[in-house]
């Protein structure tokens, strides 16, 4: 025991003789102070080389030792003067112009932490004579003594004397430090020691890119999730660092430390500097620093480049640099990682740590999503976008829906995998709230408590899905309850669906004098004064209506067919693609040939103003769809009204109620009565069929589900959401459109001809009694006295025929325009029903009730009359 303990002895005696002859031969060099920078010094966390002072001998390998070389001046970091001039200046006085190293303060950046210090130059430009002795001169243990040294000070990012940068590596280039430096041994140390060295510094690797990863990641650009991510590494470097500090500790005073000593105390801390270097790496990576993507993705972020254009901001480095992974793309990176090391418990405990630091900072951002329905997102890493331009003063002149579809949408690359599952309940929650802030409904300044600060909380799902149905409940409440969504759904049947309608056949006759104008001639305000009027009347329905206000009138330039055919030409039954195709009604075209000679009653439409939120339920693109309805109802109802008018003066008019003796006279007007009726049977079953068969059916349908919600439970709340109330009333109305024959193109073009044949018809009444009293002999000189008679009774009774040539060519030529009207009016009809009994039988089951309504219009026609009827 004796002999062995002599034995170490003089072999440590040898090694700290060794380790003197080294420091001799070390180069003076600059000094730094060890308060200016931690990383100088190795006493971290309580532990100092100063420990040990009767091993003064232990030397930095750049610290002049008092032998060999005089001491250089140390410099003052508090007073740098990094100008060139100070440079030669400082190296004139110091004799060694080619080696003057100094240190200068760098550009600020905008990671608070990040290091103002210039980086030291390269050892390898140091000159020949400061080199230190070769390791091929050293015995092993001088080997092992000397590489130890030099590994501490690697390990804590500086080259040491025998360990240095590999020659490619370039400490100034930012992408080459995030990479991390490769590292070379100097010639002449032994193979186990060199093996044993080179498997160790993959840590100091690892270490020096994780720093100029915090550097880069620390940044403004990058986020909170970053920022915090940053601060949790900055955390288990510390500790690294401080593990660093031990092992100086027990170089200076363990005689028994040696190369696998340290090795063995450094293999669980490599281990999560891997673990940790790998995921900066996978994050620089997705940030295009280390590796360039396709240029196809440099403009993903196409919306947020548009958003900052529209607020004016400044996005010409936004748009020319790399695309920035942060916020949910990287919690969602290191979930990733998290996953594939399930199989390792250090690395999962580690990973689980940094995730659970990294969404602290996004989770702050989402429960004052959740509770409050505000984004507080500074750096766009939250997963629900904002664009602030889009404001609810617009709602009046939003034809698309933007409020509500675009104001707030969902980041979908950028939603972490813990909200994948409920990013639709997340988004809605927010936005039913924000509706209800922007109500005064919330409490915005009230401070969000007893809510979940990470993703591993067990409570957080429940939080999610409690404050949606909160939300959702809130919302509901507010629109049904507050803002009486159900009596506006009413004033809406009355006005545009013309249900119980007195008043406004009082309108219609009012305005009558006034509609038959030019849609160019008619005065607007004189007759909203009207509708006005008639609102107030005492005794109608509308006179109760509270929101009578609301109500305007507007004349549209636009035909309603051609209204119609716009956006159905663009978007066919294609209820998805008909948002957009809306939005080609806000500017107004170029009137065809039909729309030049529009008259008031064919442009007249109704406008309805609607508050916030119930805007969000009856926006612009609904109440778009109301008008489309009441033109078509107005429509039909006019014509109705022109067919009756067109019946009461025939039966006013002694040249038709008089029995001519002339049989083909007789004969014409038959069959020019005939066709009337079954011009008004087809308007008034068509018009019948629209308002009781399909509005009437599908409105009692929807005020059933809007009913739903006053009547139901507090669990019928969360069953029944906001979003499903919109869809339901957008629902309503594209049924009513479809089955009133209004998103089929050629369905609009075959009823837009029968209703003109029949308006055409109408119009021409008047002629049609001047060609009969023109080609009836009966009315002129030389008729029989039974004529004398029927006319002398005729004027007591009613109105008599004025006097007008006899004109007997005539008649053939009102035959044949009657024949013509007949023809065209049975031809298109029977297109019509052909169409509808198609529609019916492939797509729209209730087309059958309006073929067998529409059957007893063409009952008149003879070419599908049997012969008996025809005989007869």
């Amino acid at each position: 025991m004796s002999s062995a303990a002599s034995h170490r002895a003089a072999s440590n005696a040898d090694r700290r003789g060794v380790s003197q002859q080294i420091e001799r031969r070390r180069p003076a060099s600059i000094q730094v102070p060890n308060g200016d920078n931690p990383k100088a010094h190795v006493s971290r966390g309580g532990f100092g080389v100063n420990a040990s002072e009767k091993r003064a001998d232990r030397r930095t390998p750049f610290r002049p030792s008092d032998e060999g070389h005089p001491k250089t001046a140390r410099p003052d970091l508090t007073r740098v003067d990094p100008s060139p001039q100070t440079s030669r200046r400082v190296a004139a006085e110091s004799g060694r112009a080619s080696w003057s190293p100094q240190a200068s303060l760098i550009s600020t950046s905008t990671a608070p932490l990040a290091a103002r210090v210039s980086i030291p130059p390269l050892s390898s430009f140091a000159p020949k004579q400061l080199q230190p002795p070769a390791l091929g001169e050293l015995s092993l243990v001088d080997q092992e003594v000397a590489i130890l040294e030099d590994l501490l000070y690697v390990l804590m990012g500086f080259e040491g004397q025998y360990i240095r940068y590999s020659d490619s590596y370039n400490p100034l280039e930012e992408k080459e430090r995030l990479a991390g430096p490769d590292f070379r041994i100097v010639p002449g140390l032994d193979l186990s020691f060199r093996d044993l060295t080179y498997s160790m510094l993959h840590m100091a690797k690892h270490y020096i890119a994780l720093e100029a990863f915090i550097e880069v990641q620390s940044r403004e650009e990058f986020g909170t999730v970053n920022h915090a991510l940053c601060a949790a590494i900055r955390k288990l470097l510390k500790d690294y660092l401080i593990l660093a500090a031990q092992l100086e500790h027990q170089l200076l005073t363990n005689d028994n430390f040696s190369l696998n000593i340290l090795n063995l105390h450094t293999k669980s801390t490599s281990h999560m500097l891997l673990q940790l270097f790998n995921l900066a790496q996978d994050i620089l990576k997705k940030n295009s620093i280390l590796e360039e993507d396709d240029d196809s993705d440099n403009m993903d972020d196409v919306d947020n480049i548009i958003e900052s254009l529209r607020e004016g901001a400044d996005v010409g480095q936004g748009i020319a640099g790399r695309k920035v992974c942060k916020g949910g793309s990287v919690l969602g990176l290191i979930t990733k990682r998290l996953a594939s090391m399930s199989g390792d418990p250090a690395a999962r405990a580690l990973l689980t740590s940094l995730l659970r630091e990294a969404s602290r900072p996004y989770m702050t951002m989402l429960n004052e999503w959740l509770h409050h329905g505000a984004i507080k997102d500074a750096h766009g890493e939250f997963l629900i976008r904002e664009q602030q331009s889009i404001k609810r003063e617009g709602l009046e002149q939003d034809y698309t829906d933007e409020y509500w579809e675009k104001r707030y949408t969902v980041r979908e690359p950028d939603v972490p995998p813990q909200l994948e599952g409920v990013k639709d309940k997340v988004l809605l929650a927010g936005k039913y709230l924000n509706v209800v802030r922007e109500c005064g409904g919330v409490d915005i300044g009230k401070e969000v408590s007893d809510v979940p600060k990470s993703f591993d909380d067990p409570r957080f799902l429940d939080n999610v899905n409690s404050a949606y149905a909160f939300a959702n409940s809130s919302l509901l409440t507010l629109l049904l309850t507050t803002h009486a969504l159900p009596a506006r759904l009413r004033s809406l049947k009355h006005y545009f669906f013309l249900d119980r309608s007195d008043f406004f056949s009082y309108f219609l006759e009012l305005s009558n004098s006034e509609l038959r104008k030019p849609v160019k001639a008619v005065n607007t305000g004189k007759l909203q004064s009207l509708l006005e009027i008639v609102l107030r009347q005492p005794g109608s329905v509308a006179s109760e209506d509270p929101y009578k206000e609301d109500v305007k009138v507007q004349m549209n330039e636009l035909g309603l067919t051609s209204w119609l055919m716009r956006v159905v030409n663009v978007t066919g039954l294609d209820q998805d693609a008909a948002n957009t195709s809306m939005t080609n009604l806000v500017t107004p075209a170029a009137p065809t040939s039909e729309d030049k000679d529009l008259k008031g009653f064919d442009a007249l439409v109704l406008d309805y103003a609607v508050p916030f939120p119930i805007s969000l339920v009856v926006s612009r693109v609904t109440l778009t769809r109301y008008q489309l309805l009441f033109r078509y109802l107005l429509s039909l109802r006019h014509l109705e009204t022109l067919l009756l008018n067109s019946w009461n003066e025939q039966s006013k008019t002694v040249a038709w109620r008089h029995r001519s003796s002339n049989k083909k006279i007789e004969a014409w007007k038959r069959k020019a009565w005939t066709l009337h009726s079954r011009m008004l049977v087809f308007v008034q079953q068509l018009l019948y069929f629209c308002t009781a068969e399909v509005i009437e059916p599908n409105w009692q349908a929807l005020m059933s589900k809007v009913n739903e919600r006053q009547d139901g439970s507090e669990s019928t709340y969360v069953k029944r959401t906001v979003d499903e109330l919109m869809q339901d009333h957008v629902d309503f109305l594209a049924t009513c459109l479809k089955e009133c024959m209004l998103t089929n193109s050629k369905l609009l073009r075959i009823n837009s001809k029968v209703t003109n044949t029949c308006t055409l018809f109408a119009s021409f009444t008047s002629s049609f009694s001047r060609y009969l009293a023109a080609a009836d002999a009966d009315f002129h000189d030389g008729v029989s006295p039974g004529v004398s008679l029927m006319t002398n009774r005729s004027s007591k009774s009613g109105p008599t025929m004025p006097s007008v040539a006899y004109e007997p060519q005539k008649l053939d030529k009102f035959i044949d325009t009657l024949q013509r009207y007949e023809t065209h009016f049975s031809r298109y009809l029977k297109t019509l029903l052909d169409a509808l009994n198609y529609l019916a039988a492939t797509e729209t089951v209730v087309f059958l009730g309006l073929c067998a309504r529409l059957s007893n219009a063409i009952e008149g026609d003879p070419n599908v009359m049997g012969d008996g009827q025809r005989a007869g």
